[in-house]
């Protein structure tokens, strides 16, 4: 076990490694935000207020297993460090769960269904969770450099957007091309996304095997004194108010996407595809430029801008028309260059709020600070989901079943473009006077780290 890097570079292959299991965060946290509420209204029949509902309660429970979990790992010793066990253990329940979750019986009855996908959503929520929140942790133990801590977000974010990439794009084929459709085409899809779950996790249990790492505390506080003063930390507590907004904002766009595609774009999950690739294509290719953009601003000018563009962007989605699809898929490259911003500052900065703890207070509680927020990183993207679900519903969309083919009115068209557009832009302009409260300053972090032990 080594301690942090104090300066220079991380190796490649490290950042790589480490990075790898983003590809499986990426994958998990897309297919179901993106398909699982429609599966559950257009696939099983279940009303969209109550498949909003199944979405959302999992991650009402991820809010008590997180920071438990963050507590776990620091608390945990073994021969492979505090983290990495449950990067293992993780990456192997999570895919066989993931399977379950979209192999629903046919009952007969659509609230049974909605029992089966709420209860395996629950399992693959925690199964994620003992999985996410070391991972989430590691970058904060691994160098105590400012900038280095954003280099490797980048390539934590750049491979991120590979795996939502290749999820968004690739699942709803599978489901219609590969499996059929309807409940066999998600069976099948399922199995093959699971597969690739299981190679990115494990695969980064064994890319981290030289990650640097830090000792446990020999005397660590009670759980809930280590909860309750990562809470009082006031640039934690900003970073993470003003991320969670942000955040809301995108679960409800990723929720509505197939709907978008759909019912106003009037395509099918070939025109999802092509939604995707123009929103990641852009968000992996601009990483670099964000990068750059943080070196000659500091993150918080760069997150700000990041949170404008994918406002803006996604708020002119409003207009969006099949008759003019060239100019759809731009604006949607725009969401996605301003959506990269969005995930690498939060994640860069959250180390910097951790390290200034370390020196003020001289705890070791990187996974008490990651499960608080990966907690709010998932109840927001549920949040999104069930203010998008509840649009729908009070804009009068009609459920169906496999098979059935259904005419949308008018007014639901409208409750698909509040998820695409309204809500995104809402939800940033609330974001933005919290986060601009945030003090840690590019040069008070690097003093904090020029210091570090």
């Amino acid at each position: 076990m080594t301690e942090p890097q104090r300066g220079g570079r991380l190796p490649l292959g490290l950042c790589l490694g480490y990075g790898l299991g983003s590809v499986g965060t990426g994958i998990y946290n897309t297919v179901p935000g993106l398909l699982l509420l429609i599966y559950m209204t257009d696939t099983l029949g279940v009303p969209a207020w109550l498949a909003g509902l199944g979405i959302f309660v999992p991650k009402l429970w991820d809010v008590i297993t997180d920071p438990w979990m963050g507590s776990i790992s620091d608390r945990t010793q073994t021969r492979f460090g505090r983290r990495r066990p449950w990067l293992l253990l993780g990456g192997l329940s999570l895919p066989l769960l993931f399977v379950a979750l979209f192999r629903t019986p046919d009952f007969g009855d659509p609230i049974l269904g909605f029992c089966w996908v709420l209860g395996f959503y629950i399992l693959c929520a925690t199964a994620y969770t003992v999985f996410s929140v070391p991972y989430i942790a590691m970058p904060a133990e691994m160098t105590d450099d400012y900038d280095e801590v954003t280099r490797l977000m980048a390539w934590r974010m750049a491979l991120l957007t590979v795996g939502v990439l290749v999820s968004g794009a690739l699942a709803p084929m599978l489901v219609e091309q590969l499996g059929g459709g309807g409940r066999a085409g998600y069976a099948m899809m399922s199995t093959i996304i699971a597969a690739l779950l299981a190679a990115a996790m494990i695969g980064t249990f064994f890319g981290t095997r030289r990650a640097p790492q830090r000792e446990r505390q020999p005397e660590h506080p009670p759980f809930w004194s280590s909860l309750r003063a990562a809470l009082r930390v006031k640039p934690f507590a900003i970073l993470g108010g003003g991320y969670f907004l942000q955040h809301t904002g995108v679960g409800a766009v990723l929720a509505v996407v197939p709907y978008f595609a759909s019912y106003v774009l009037e395509g099918g999950e070939g025109t999802v595809t092509i939604f995707f690739v123009c929103l990641v294509g852009p968000a992996f290719a601009t990483m670099p430029l964000w990068v750059a953009v943080s070196r000659r601003t500091g993150k918080l000018a760069a997150y700000v801008a990041a949170m404008l563009l994918f406002g803006g962007a996604a708020a002119s989605l409003w207009l969006a028309s099949p008759n003019a699809l060239w100019l759809v898929y731009l604006q949607v490259a725009l969401v996605g260059v301003g959506w990269a911003g969005t995930e690498l500052f939060p994640f860069s900065m959250l180390p910097d709020v951790i390290a200034a703890d370390r020196q003020q207070s001289g705890a070791r509680r990187e996974g008490t600070f990651t499960g608080l927020w990966t907690a709010l990183d998932k109840s927001s993207l549920a949040l999104g989901g069930l203010l998008a679900s509840l649009a729908l519903a009070v804009t009068g969309f009609v459920e169906s079943e496999a098979g059935e083919i259904v005419s949308q009115p008018d007014s639901a068209l409208v409750g698909i473009r509040i998820g695409t557009a309204a809500i995104p832009a809402l939800f940033v302009l609330a974001c933005l006077p919290i986060v601009l409260r945030y003090d840690l300053s590019r040069e008070a972090s690097r003093k904090i780290y020029s210091e570090a032990e």
